[in-house]
């Protein structure tokens, strides 16, 4: 589907939102339009297929699909110094090649839990279930958008997986 500037060929410039404003004013004009929004949000750290799976299955799920990507202090704060592997601006680059990616916005450290959830208020809003939810967690979640779909994860391995892999590797290389 061809939403404005939203369509197959637009740029990176056109994808990547960082003005909460004029987040908050597109998805208020799609709505008035009757579109679906999704959101999910994740580190999209060496993006792999089960990535490109993950976001395919989150689109068919509606009209727009806004991706949060953790900033590289998010990541780092979650998962230790040495993630992400990938730099922020080069994972939100090869998401915006992704035929699924609507809007891309970077969601940094200083955010408050949910400020992406809030200021979108999907109408659906993705996770993967290898993503440790805790009850609360997913009630708070769910006061802010109009459902909670958990996807399982797409691939049979996880980037922090691969990383693991590649330093066993690499410590016996050495």
């Amino acid at each position: 589907m061809n939403v404005g500037i939203f369509g197959d060929s637009t740029s990176l410039e056109h994808r990547f939102i960082q003005d909460h404003d004029r987040l908050k004013e597109l998805v208020g004009y799609w709505k008035k339009l009757g579109l679906r929004t999704v959101l999910t949000s994740g580190t999209f750290d060496l993006f792999h297929i089960g990535h490109a799976q993950y976001l395919e299955k989150a689109k068919a799920l509606g009209d727009i699909l806004i991706i949060g990507v953790d900033s590289d202090a998010k990541v780092r704060s979650r998962k230790g110094p040495s993630r992400p592997v990938v730099p922020e601006m080069e994972r939100v680059q090869i998401i915006s090649h992704c035929r699924h990616a609507d809007v891309i916005f970077l969601k940094d450290v200083k955010d408050p839990s949910n400020n992406l959830i809030k200021l979108v208020s999907p109408d659906v809003l993705v996770v993967s279930s290898s993503t440790k939810h805790k009850k609360e967690i997913v009630a708070e979640k769910a006061k802010y958008c109009g459902e909670i779909v958990m996807l399982a994860p797409q691939s049979e391995t996880s980037t922090s997986a691969k990383i693991r892999i590649m330093q066993i590797t690499t410590d016996k290389d050495e």
